[in-house]
């Protein structure tokens, strides 16, 4: 592995972009308003799962597809701006719904945590980012081979990044418990929920 040094750099690194607010800590707090805690933490472990299919990808060296060929990057970005909008959609048409109900709640976080792989997954800037962030810490003349470097960095990345998730649920679910109370407040947070959520999927879309 590389030096005590590099190390330490990419600690500091890894805990800056974690807990930078970004577009993956909006989308954990519009799931745990609009949905609840538990709905909020199955969020954050589909995005931690989906992130390995990028470690592996990083590792392998698929993601430099990504860089080279702007058609399938357009692509996977489009269609992943998409599924956001419709899922945002998707919570503002259920503002209706009892949210009370504990058979919608499980419901409801089972769905948060397969949506957030496919999220996750059919987003290529996250992509790029590992294949951007984690080759500047790998020692090629290291006992272990750079593949496994890259793995293992990977991994400490989705674990940093899933820890600043799990504190935005803590903090939105804070929020949402003020409002538990009031069935018009409940679809308020439904409503901003899923507006967050078209919000995302609008700014991948036009963003390069």
């Amino acid at each position: 592995m590389a030096s005590i040094e590099t190390l330490l750099a990419f600690s500091l690194a890894m805990a800056v972009f974690a807990y930078m607010p970004g577009p993956a800590i909006l989308y954990t707090a519009a799931q745990t308003l609009a949905r609840g805690r538990r709905a909020g933490f199955m969020a954050a472990l589909g995005l931690h799962f989906g992130g390995y299919f990028h470690v592996f990808a990083a590792a392998l060296g698929l993601s430099a597809a990504l860089a080279y060929v702007p058609t399938v990057y357009a692509a996977i970005k489009l269609a992943g701006a998409l599924y956001l909008v419709w899922l945002g959609i998707a919570l503002i048409r259920q503002c209706d719904d009892d949210a009370e109900a504990p058979v919608v709640k499980m419901k409801s976080a089972r769905k948060a945590f397969m949506e957030s792989i496919v999220v996750e997954v059919f987003n290529p800037k996250a992509a790029l980012f590992f294949m951007a962030f984690l080759p500047q810490f790998v020692d090629p003349a290291g006992a272990w081979p750079v593949w496994v470097q890259l793995l293992v960095l990977g991994v400490a990345t989705l674990m940093a990044f899933t820890s600043a998730d799990i504190v935005t649920v803590f903090a939105a679910s804070a929020i949402a418990a003020r409002a538990k109370a009031g069935s018009l407040m409940r679809k308020w947070l439904k409503w901003l929920g899923g507006s967050i959520l078209i919000g995302l999927g609008s700014r991948l879309a036009l963003t390069n």
